[in-house]
């Protein structure tokens, strides 16, 4: 066999292995064995390249480089419209009746489908291959985004079987697996970044990011449910779909054929349980007509087919016994109460805590040891307790108390004056402190140590190798094989990334020193202004609060920390370790258009990210701002904006623009 053939024959294996495991659950070699294989395309694939296809399994991982500088946008060939909601089995049942009517009496079968939360997506296959993949957008106009949909490894990128049309559109969703989005958000909880409310905006928002290693990274799924083109095999979209997954794509097996109402209202409550055991977001069913004849005869309304209709789920709640309440211990000390519950599934995960945020809040829900209570996850898929079962209260029930001391060290807590949270003030010898603040330094919006999670921070801080972050850099290779569990790649891997590390600019040092209240982009807009650790450790209280940003909390936090001798110790060994203390160059200002603007940031955006946009407004001379005021000037609204920020922002009469009316702003 020549070189040629080897390597289509293992691109050809590896497509098979891989359909095996993330579109039929079921691999038939081990991940060592893939991995095996992979390596020998990949080191073929280099010496090479005369052979390179950018379909090959080797480039499922995507590229690192943000060589996107936006997204192209086309015009759907068909239409992507959206489908008529009810709420009922009666409204479900009412369209099934007016279906018949306007078939004058022809027999209907319909088929049941889940309807799958996430982001919709257009793909176009040209003889057997993924030529092209577009976002919903607008309905008539989308965004090619074929370089992340191919990181996404349920859809094929080539063709197996036979029988599929020269050029066809198959249609489906983007889907977070539930897994993936919890892993993300513990990600952005841990970075102190907001939580995505639920997995569609986790799966719109990854969708939309111009790096496709960082797409692939996140763990994306599909599910495809609709085959449109000239020349479809069959005459039926039930049979068309049969013939989709025979062909590699990830078709619910949960579409089923219905003949009838009673059938239908069946469906409706056996997946009104059953999707509670699903591994991905679901909010509803969708039925549709199967003939595509009768669809034609059908028609469309202005918005929606008439020959479909989506059923929605209601917000699912349960109730549940308190077994306790914890108090957790975040890295800057703040002390928050955190509900112990028996387990219950809940949208697909089972709920087994869920916070109380703060004394406060925990008071007003007043609750009391024994209690029963509701959880909740609606829209905003974080679980959160929405009340108490006053009617299973024990009759001897006591409130649940707000701890006086540190859970971990024992330290009596102090209340931070004008905000709700209890805090323990041994920031040096708190164990759940020092171990937060080396998993925040490691992080990868700060100084990005591969191989440093929350295990090995916890791990290296009992060993007694690193007590505080600067300790880090005296780590060796030896001392980290030393330890339990620790092989020569976990330990080439950290030394790599802790040397990697020193190259990281002031800005992201900054935030990763964990000063209280100095944020990501306070840490940002401080860097970009005073240039240096020194020139910011000899600033006054008056010349600190003139940067923008900086009020008198953050000012007064920014002195106290470096008061403290073990501060600036630490930043004496940082400084010898050679991180950058202070910035290359300064960060020249692109314009002043946005001077004195203030703009707050919501929803997904298709052209930037949301990190762009934000340096954009600053490079400009803007400010962000995270929450919207009467002082707000301008919303820069994406898709799936909040709808409560729309309400108040149209309360304060405060203008809504687009990205497009944003990037002609600043020309």
């Amino acid at each position: 066999m020549d070189i040629k053939q080897r390597i289509e024959s293992l691109r050809a294996l590896l497509n098979e292995h891989n359909h095996k495991y993330y579109v039929e659950n079921s691999p038939e070699i081990s991940d060592q064995d893939f991995d095996a294989l992979m390596h020998e395309l990949e080191a073929l694939e280099r010496e090479h390249p005369e052979y390179d296809d950018p379909l090959s399994p080797t480039h499922r991982v995507g590229s690192d480089l943000s060589s996107l500088s936006g997204f192209e946008q086309v015009e759907h060939i068909y239409p992507m419209l959206s489908l008529a909601n009810t709420y009922s089995i009666d409204d479900v049942d009412a369209w099934v009746t007016r279906v018949e009517t306007a078939l004058a009496g022809q027999k209907a079968t319909m088929v049941g489908e889940l309807k799958f939360d996430g982001t919709g997506i257009s793909l176009i296959y040209e003889h057997g291959r993924l030529v092209r993949a577009v976002t919903r957008g607008d309905g008539t106009v989308g965004d090619v985004v074929t370089e992340n949909v191919k990181t996404i490894r349920s859809i094929p990128l080539q063709l197996k079987g036979e029988g599929y049309p020269d050029f066809f559109e198959i249609r489906g969703e983007i889907l977070m697996p539930w897994k993936s989005f919890e892993r993300l958000n513990a990600e952005r909880a841990f970075n102190e970044e907001p939580l995505f409310a639920n997995p569609r905006n986790a799966a719109a928002g990854t969708l939309k990011l111009l790096n496709p290693r960082e797409v692939a990274r996140r763990g994306l799924d599909a599910r495809l449910y609709y085959l449109l083109g000239e020349n479809l095999p069959y005459d039926n979209h039930y049979d068309n779909m049969k013939a989709a997954r025979s062909w590699g794509f990830k078709v619910s097996d949960a579409m089923t054929l219905l003949d009838s109402v009673e059938a239908v209202d069946r469906y409706i409550s056996h997946w009104d349980q059953a999707r509670r055991e699903l591994p991905v977001a679901t909010d509803g069913l969708v039925f549709k007509i199967n003939s595509l004849r009768q669809q034609l005869n059908l028609g469309f309304t202005a918005k929606s087919p008439r020959w479909a209709v989506a059923y929605k789920f209601k917000a699912e709640r349960a109730a549940t016994p308190l077994r306790f309440v914890s108090f957790d211990v975040g890295r800057m000390g703040i002390i928050t109460p955190v509900a112990n519950l028996e387990p219950v599934l809940l949208s697909g995960t089972v709920v087994k805590r869920a916070s109380l945020h703060n004394e406060d809040i925990m008071r007003s829900l007043d609750i009391c040891e024994g209690d029963t209570l509701y959880v909740e996850k609606g829209g905003e898929i974080i679980p959160k307790i929405v009340g108490v079962d006053l009617e299973k209260r024990p009759a001897d029930a006591k409130p649940v108390q707000f701890v006086t001391h540190c859970p971990a060290c024992g330290t009596p807590l102090v209340r931070v004056e004008g905000e709700a949270a209890w805090v323990c003030p041994n920031r040096w010898g708190c164990p759940p402190q020092l171990t937060g603040r080396v998993e925040h330094f490691v992080g990868r919006r700060m100084m990005d140590i591969d191989g440093i999670g929350e295990e090995t921070s916890e791990v290296l801080f009992a060993t007694g190798l690193v007590r505080d972050i600067a300790d880090i850099y005296e780590l060796t290779r030896d001392k980290l094989m030393g330890l339990e569990r620790f092989g020569e790649k976990s330990a080439d891997r950290i030394m790599d990334g802790i040397e990697a590390s020193k190259s990281v600019p002031f800005e992201r040092v900054l935030y990763a020193l964990s000063i209280p209240f100095v944020g990501e982009t306070t840490a940002r807009r401080i860097a970009r202004t005073v240039r240096s650790i020194d020139t910011l450790m000899a600033m006054s209280r008056e010349e600190l609060e003139a940067i923008e940003d900086v009020g008198p909390k953050v000012a007064e936090s920014i002195i106290s920390y470096f008061a403290a001798p073990q501060n600036k110790e630490v930043v004496e060994r940082l400084r010898r370790a050679g991180v950058q203390l202070e910035s290359a160059e300064a960060d020249a200002a692109v314009s002043d258009k946005l001077a004195g603007k203030s703009i707050v940031i919501s929803g997904v955006f298709a052209k930037h990210s949301r990190d762009e946009y934000k340096k954009m407004i600053e490079a400009n001379g803007g400010k962000n701002v995270g929450s919207i005021s009467k002082k707000t000037d301008y919303v820069l609204a994406g898709e799936n904006m909040g709808p409560a920020k729309r309400e108040k922002a149209e309360k304060l009469g405060i203008p809504l623009i687009t990205e497009d009316d944003f990037l002609r702003m600043i020309e």
